[in-house]
């Protein structure tokens, strides 16, 4: 609890004191997310709300960020405790300054204070900006999970203005759907050691589809506020069948709603 509360207030410190370093060159962003549950690339981490706090900071195409996330209840014997720390560096750029292609390149580090083997991804992406912004990004573990690759490929669409309160407040409506694919040791080492009896899942599959709809509201002074639905869905059999969580009773099923809000200040 302590290493809770200490890095919640100096997240809120930092955004008193970040402004006075900012520059033209820089750009700060702060954000402090709260949901029903954690999921991630489809595994259910978390059945119980958590505090996903993050801050970064960017420098001409380089962005460094550091997120964490901390368990609110008692679900996985953590509460008021942080089980997860990530550490990104990325670029990110387009090939043609005035063209529409963008691409994306970083390493992101994964620590698990408590549990998990702490790994490391490297990673790039491409972006191109037309109608449903399409991207890809590709995972690539170079650590304990070693050859272990994921792709996220996605889609959003954004509705600006469909909310406004004034000139200063509004909200535009973002509907978006990412599907995840697992290679063969992508799965064997997320889901296969998970239920070791269970070997089936060591194949390459689209695991994952999330479909999300947020809706950011921009107010003065560079604060916002995102309230967002999402429901994730595993689409693989096999990998429904390796769902420790669903097996366990613990849940209804290998199928999430998650319910959250965000509340974020950029300089």
């Amino acid at each position: 609890m302590k290493k809770f509360i200490a890095m919640t207030a100096a997240c809120y410190l930092m955004a008193g004191c970040v402004p006075v370093f900012a520059g033209d060159d820089f750009a700060f962003n702060l954000t402090s997310d709260f949901y029903s549950k954690y999921v991630w690339r489809g595994q259910l981490l978390n059945d119980d709300p958590v505090f996903q706090p993050g801050i970064s900071v960017g420098y001409k195409g380089f962005t460094f960020g550091v997120w964490g996330n901390a368990d609110l209840t008692n679900y996985t014997g953590n509460s008021g405790e942080f089980t997860e720390f990530d550490y990104t560096l990325s670029y990110s750029g387009k090939f043609n300054p005035d063209g529409k292609l963008g691409y994306t390149l970083g390493v992101v580090h994964y620590q698990f204070p408590s549990s998990f083997l702490d790994t490391t991804e490297i990673f790039w992406g491409l972006t191109y900006d037309t109608f449903l912004s399409p991207s890809i990004t590709l995972y690539h573990d170079i650590d304990e999970a070693g050859g272990a690759t994921y792709a996220s490929f996605g889609i959003s669409h954004t509705i600006e203005n469909i909310i406004k309160v004034s000139e200063k407040t509004s909200a535009n409506l973002v509907l978006g759907a990412t599907l995840g694919w697992g290679s063969s040791e992508y799965n064997e080492w997320y889901w296969a050691n998970a239920n070791d009896s269970d070997k089936s899942v060591t194949r390459s599959a689209f695991n994952d589809l999330a479909l999300k709809a947020s809706l950011p509201f921009a107010l003065a002074n560079g604060w916002s506020i995102t309230p967002s639905i999402s429901y994730v869905i595993l689409v693989d059999g096999r990998i429904r069948d390796a769902d420790t969580y669903a097996k366990s009773g613990k849940t209804n099923g290998s199928n999430y709603f998650v319910a959250g809000v965000s509340i974020g200040k950029s300089f």
